[in-house]
């Protein structure tokens, strides 16, 4: 079994960290110094001492890259030297870890050699807010878009496969990032996460997390905040091309108010609800400029196949919002353009879900199972 840790300017931590897999021949460390400079050289300097046995394996960045980088290259590094039959225990440098946690993730990647392993904390006790709320907003944000339910997504003790490790290295991200990303690769690829609960520790209040607030954040919630802002794209277009439409259709010779605020057009030998027929056409365009962004630019994938399965969803939720729509507006007598919001928002969430997991699915990935030790 790899210990891998990313470090950026440790204290004595690390080597209470290290000192813990000394009695322990089955586990190798590596340690990654990401570009804590020459203030923190005789850190790294004790731990390749005789003290250590000659156990610990030191690779080092000439700047800091980011924790995502770090990990990313001692996982590079540990691929050239174990056996595939191998596992990587990830463990953080500051001693929030515990040894016998690190211990206990890796034995439950041993007994399920195919799950991707983390060790989960109950956050509950002397917890700084700011983990307590990220974690808890993560938490609720990861579970609505994936579908999968994940206590702790921002652990950063986890344990899979090396051969695995393939797949780890194309994973985006350098920064905090990474491992939010990690969990997004498991769950688009169904690879089972097992959960092993883990004691919280939480040392001087959080303050040696080097977490940068707002940038990190960004990068944990981007790959979201991207589909919103796609979403929100195709809904300017679709609503505005509804109100349009909607109020030109109605202004039609042709056209014959049926009930207060519903008007109907002659078309093709059917009398057609002209809210319908705007919502519809609306939808057309709106429906292929999300579908072109969510491809490219959300889900990146590269395949048209899934322009089938889009569609689909497009004509279920088109159904869906006409149904809503008349029973919002027609109904309890709500002007269109409010009407459209209330239903436009409450289908939302059943969008984002149904193309993450239905339009732009993952085959499972196999590469993460393991046989051995």
């Amino acid at each position: 079994m790899y210990v891998l840790i990313p470090a950026y300017c440790p204290d004595e931590a690390i080597f209470s960290v290290v000192s813990g897999f000394m009695g322990y021949d089955d586990y190798n460390i590596v340690v990654v110094d990401d570009g804590s400079g020459e203030a923190y050289a005789a850190v790294f300097g004790e731990l390749l001492s005789d003290k250590y046995g000659g156990r610990v394996k030191v690779l080092r960045h000439e700047s800091n890259c980011g924790k995502g980088a770090a990990l990313k290259t001692g996982l590079a590094y540990i691929k050239t030297v174990a056996a595939e039959n191998e596992g990587v225990v990830t463990v953080d440098a500051d001693g929030q870890h515990l040894v016998s946690d690190a211990l206990k993730v890796a034995a439950a990647w041993r007994a399920e050699p195919k799950a991707f392993v983390t060790g989960s904390r109950k956050l509950n006790g002397k917890v700084p807010l700011r983990s307590k709320m990220g974690n808890s907003i993560t938490r609720s944000i990861f579970a609505i878009t994936t579908g999968v339910r994940v206590y702790d997504t921002q652990t950063g003790l986890r344990a899979f496969s090396v051969q695995g490790i393939d797949d780890m290295l194309t994973i985006g991200g350098d920064r905090y990032d990474y491992e939010i990303n990690q969990l997004l690769f498991t769950t688009k690829h169904h690879i089972p996460i097992v959960e092993v609960p883990i004691e919280t520790v939480y040392l001087s209040g959080n303050k040696s997390s080097h977490f940068r607030g707002f940038k990190d954040s960004w990068l944990i919630y981007k790959m979201i905040i991207v589909f919103m802002l796609s979403s929100f794209s195709s809904f300017v277009v679709d609503y505005a091309l509804l109100l349009i439409l909607a109020a030109v259709f109605r202004r039609l010779p042709s056209a014959v108010e049926t009930v207060p605020g519903e008007y109907r057009l002659p078309l093709l030998g059917m009398n057609v609800d002209t809210h319908l027929l705007a919502l519809i056409i609306a939808r057309a365009v709106s429906s292929f400029v999300n579908y072109l962004l969510n491809r490219k630019v959300v889900f990146k994938t590269k395949s048209w196949s899934s322009i089938f399965r889009y569609y689909l969803v497009i004509i279920a939720l088109l159904a869906a919002n006409y149904l809503l729509l008349s029973l919002v507006s027609t109904a309890n007598g709500l002007p269109l353009w409010i009407a459209q919001l209330v239903v436009q928002a409450s289908l939302y969430p059943l969008s984002f879900i149904l193309q993450r997991k239905f339009v732009f699915p993952t085959k499972q990935k196999e590469n993460l199972k393991d046989n051995g030790n």
